[in-house]
Formats: structure tokens, sequence, C-alpha cells
């Protein structure tokens, strides 16, 4: 009987983890990114981009699936969106193209990254509504990270565009449904 209670309690306690875990999968994934980007292996870098927003898809599902939503979850959610939607395709196109810009190039690296961080510091304090205010930092990503393979056929210039166009429209209060 002591071993059936133990094995129920650590059953649920799993259960209870399960998107957090998801969601530490989303932020290692986009961890990995960056540092295989950082080492030029940008094309593995953007697959795992691409991984990463498939982790997110299914943190938030499985979560409300088994009623484990929480504010840790939340949260963590948030810091890992920041690290795989904002920092990881940010520095993929940096290196990818933004780098031949110099100042201008960097500027709008990082000008990216943080409107990133207020549009889920947004999110973050304000009640679930049926809509998201301004474009979620994981279409954002995706969008960039997607910019990337258009660089051998679009002119340079295009991408600085991006990521301005992005940034401006994380940050913005445009509505947009919940999907």
């Amino acid at each position: 009987m002591f071993l059936l209670d133990v094995l129920d309690h650590t059953i649920k306690k799993m259960k209870s983890q399960t998107a957090n875990v998801i969601t530490i999968t989303n932020l290692s994934l986009g961890g990995f990114a960056i540092v295989l980007g950082l080492d030029g292996n940008l094309r593995l870098s953007l697959l795992l981009i691409f991984i990463a927003a498939l982790a997110d898809r299914f943190d938030g599902m499985i979560a409300r699936k088994f009623n484990i939503e929480s504010e840790l979850g939340k949260q963590l959610d948030s810091m890992s969106d920041i690290i795989s939607f904002g920092v990881a395709p940010a520095l993929l196109l940096y290196q990818g193209i933004l780098y031949e810009f110099g100042g201008p190039g960097s500027f709008f690296t990082v000008f990216y990254i943080a409107c990133g961080a207020f549009r889920l510091a947004r999110f973050n304090i304000t009640e679930s509504n049926g809509y998201f205010t301004g474009l979620p930092i994981t279409a954002a990503g995706c969008l960039a990270t997607l910019s990337f393979l258009a660089i051998p056929y679009l002119p340079s210039q295009t991408f600085l565009f991006i990521m301005i166009i992005l940034s401006f429209l994380m940050v913005s209060s445009f509505k947009l449904k919940k999907v």
C-alpha cells in the first residue's frame, strides 16, 4: 500500500511538471540555437528555433489539457520565449546578414530583442481576454527565422526593414484573436 501511494504521488508530481519540462525544452533549444549560430552553424540554428516553436505550442496546450496552468509556468514560458524567439532569431539574422551594416545592424538586432521583451512583459501583466495585443513574439521569431532563408534572394537592406517592422508589430496595440 505504501509503495502504491508513493508511486501515485510521483506520477501526480511528474504530470504537474509536464508543461514546465516542455517549456524548458523550448528554452534549451533556443539556447543551443544561439550557441550554434555564434559558431556559424546557421542552418542548424534555424532548425532548432523551429523545433522550439513546436515545443512552445505544446507546453500551453498540455498545461490547459491537464489543468496545470500556473503563474510559474507563465513566467517560465516568457523567459523561454525571449531566448528562443527574441535572442536566437535576432542573432541568426545578425550572423547571416545584419553584421554587414555595422552599427545599424547591431542596433536593430538589439532593438528587436528589446521590443520582444517589452511585448512579453506587457502580456504577463494583462488579463487574458481571448486576444493578443501586438504580434506575439513566437510569430515574430518564426517570421524572422523564416526570412533567413531569403538572404540569397533579397537585397540585404530588406532584412533591416524586416527587423524594424517585426519590432514595431510586437509593441503595437492592434488586437489579434488567439487561436
